[in-house]
């Protein structure tokens, strides 16, 4: 059966419909209560809070539209009976006018709602409270749910508690001030996981405060949040400088694909986190950016850059200066980072070091850090290496470039150097078989897929993230044909 979601884009949605209580939908992986201790059918919100539900309950929800039902999901499953509100039809509960969710207990499952033709006044949409636990949405799609003051501050998604998964969703088209979502920050690690979702256009705001993903606060910077943001599509995410801010620390942002968005992934506050095996596409866009770090202990390893057209800080990797002393809000001093194995092709400026220098106080360049077995492969007139800021104590080796002009004075542990690549029919750039970054990789870096120069190969997983598949909603189809990849 295929519907059309009105003003949600010109693609077309299949609806799978799913079984009655139990069996899960494509997009909405493994629910793992096979069988329903009880199965519950509402039509409003008030129905739901007047439920006595109990580990292995399910509750469907009527297909049709919700007009301003603000759901109050308070319960208390398990990690063998989770309780699952779920739509009777996976994207035919339509969530409009002021519709909301609220998620309040433990080991819950919220799957296959659609909101649009709606905003809050100031809730946040789908709001994990800082009582819940192990809970997760999945499935669902929020489209445009806007207010009509741009400066209305609310969250998509708002994410308190531990342990939450997010996955196989939909976000597309927030306008209006504040990130589409928020991991709020605790004393504690959180654990949460965000993964498979399509991230769709968000407009830039005025003020600070459009990422489309926040991992903390500086509040909580010191403390590790054990948080992994993985198998997600960013597309045309345009709300700032940060498209996702990482304030936190030992997370991990891993195998995500950033496509024209006009922005960096930020390691901006914490320590200790691991970005690798990114794609990022800019397609010559005007600030299409890359990784901007900042920090102590970070590893970036194994990403991909191609056709990115920002600079400064919005080059495709960028190692900030530090502030003496530094406030928890303001710029630590990047220390002992590793930027290994990864691969740049036709971006405008590819490593900025100690950007943003005496800004704000940036003035302790980067420190005892290594860049290693990187391979660059230029267009004319871009720029390889800036040094805004001289770093101390750095380690330079294995790096291969091309096409750089001789003007362009380079440290040694760079070298010129063909790398023999070809582009593939995915769009993307990989060495020949003949290509001289393979087996070059020096020095000991385990973490680092080790033996060739560069990011690795294609493989399957990387391939089917670049086509969208398995990637957002289940009832929603053709995501990725708008992900275009241009040589």
């Amino acid at each position: 059966m295929i519907r059309k979601l009105s003003a949600m884009t010109s693609l077309s949605f299949l609806l799978v419909i799913g079984s009655s209580c139990g069996k899960s939908t494509s997009g909405e992986m493994e629910l793992k209560n096979t069988v329903c201790a009880q199965c519950h059918t509402i039509q409003s919100a008030a129905a739901l809070q007047a439920l006595n539900l109990q580990p292995g309950d399910t509750v469907m929800m009527k297909s049709g539209e919700w007009t301003d039902q603000e759901l109050i999901f308070d319960a208390q499953g398990t990690s063998q009976q989770p309780i699952v509100l779920r739509a009777e039809q996976p994207g035919a509960v339509m969530m409009s006018g002021t519709s909301s969710v609220s998620i309040r207990g433990k080991w819950l499952v919220v799957s296959g709602l659609v909101f649009q033709n709606g905003f809050t006044s100031g809730k946040n949409v789908v709001d994990f409270t800082s009582s819940s636990s192990n809970c997760r949405l999945t499935n669902t799609a929020i489209v445009d749910y806007n207010p009509p003051t741009a400066t209305t501050d609310y969250r998509w998604v708002s994410i308190n508690g531990s342990s939450h998964r997010i996955d196989h969703c939909y976000l597309k088209g927030k306008s209006h001030q504040g990130p589409t979502m928020v991991v709020w920050g605790t004393s504690k690690p959180m654990k949460h996981r965000i993964d498979h979702n399509f991230f769709g256009e968000r407009a830039a705001v005025p003020d600070n405060g459009g990422e489309t993903i926040r991992l903390g606060t500086s509040d909580w910077s010191m403390t590790d949040a054990f948080t992994t943001i993985e198998d997600n599509i960013f597309q045309r995410c345009n709300g700032e400088t940060e498209i996702i801010s990482n304030k936190m620390g030992a997370d991990t942002i891993r195998n995500n694909f950033f496509h024209e968005s006009q922005g960096t992934l930020c390691l901006r506050h914490g320590n200790g986190s691991a970005v690798y095996g990114n794609y990022f596409v800019g397609n010559g866009i005007k600030e299409t950016g890359g990784i901007r770090i900042i920090g102590e202990d970070h590893l970036v390893y194994n990403n991909y850059f191609q056709n990115m057209a920002g600079t400064g800080q919005r080059a495709a990797l960028v190692l900030m200066d530090g502030v003496p002393n530094s406030p928890l809000s303001g710029y630590f001093q990047v220390k002992r980072v590793q930027v290994v194995a990864n691969t740049m092709i036709n971006c405008k400026q590819s490593f900025d070091i100690g950007s943003g220098k005496g800004g704000s106080n940036r003035t302790l360049p980067p420190m005892d850090g290594h860049i290693a077995n990187n391979v660059v492969l230029q267009i004319p007139q871009s720029i390889l290496l800036t040094f805004t800021d001289q770093p101390l104590n750095f380690v330079y080796q294995g790096n291969i470039v091309f096409d750089v002009p001789t003007g362009q004075q380079l440290p040694a542990g760079f070298v010129r150097l063909d790398p023999q690549y070809a582009i593939t029919t995915d769009g993307i750039y990989e060495p020949t078989s003949s290509s001289q970054v393979l087996g070059a990789f020096v020095g000991n870096y385990p973490f680092a897929a080790a033996a060739d120069a560069g990011a690795p190969k294609l493989d399957s997983k990387h391939r089917e993230l670049l086509k969208a598949q398995n990637i957002g909603p289940g009832f929603m189809t053709g995501l990725g044909s708008s992900l275009v990849i241009n040589p």
